[in-house]
């Protein structure tokens, strides 16, 4: 069984992240992925054993895929790379995120810093969802990281044909 941490572990080093995203992106054979981020074969294979145990990757007829696992890792990975590029703007959020800020406002504001759909809905939905049970408020951000994997997975299948 895979954890939350092998997963992340797995893809924590700079160069497993780069070897995985390339993996994700494209399908180039090892020697050259080897070549390009100045891996030593078995720094490069020992990588490679992490992501495949992790479950985020497999071999078939010598080239690396993303499992289906390792697609819904990489559409948050993604997602967590976009949320980085508004660093500033979210700060912004923040700084004006107290009771008494009107949520309208806010929502407003979140909508004229933040042009990225995925990241918007997550942020405005806590304001919808502060009166709802944890249970269905977990439910209803469970849908909006699947909706955003599945867009992420299908790229990655059409990028894949």
């Amino acid at each position: 069984m895979v954890s939350v941490s092998d997963s992340l572990s797995a893809i924590s080093n700079d160069k497993s992240l780069v070897l995985f995203n390339t993996i994700a992106l494209a399908t180039e054979d090892s020697s050259i992925l080897i070549g390009r981020l100045g891996l030593t074969r078995k720094q490069f294979y020992s990588r490679m054993s992490e992501l495949t145990k992790a479950g985020l990757i497999r071999r078939r007829n010598g080239k690396y895929f993303l499992t289906s696992f390792g697609r819904i890792v990489y559409g948050a990975q993604e997602l967590i790379g976009n949320a980085i590029q508004y660093t500033l703007k979210l700060k912004a959020i923040d700084s004006i995120d107290t009771p008494e800020f009107p949520v309208e406002e806010r929502d407003k504001l979140i909508d004229t810093l933040i042009n990225n759909s995925e990241i918007k809905e997550i942020l405005v939905s806590r304001d919808r969802n502060n009166n709802i049970p944890a249970e269905k408020e977990i439910a209803h951000n469970k849908e909006i990281i699947v909706s955003a994997l599945i867009k992420c997975s299908s790229l990655q299948f059409n990028l894949s044909i």
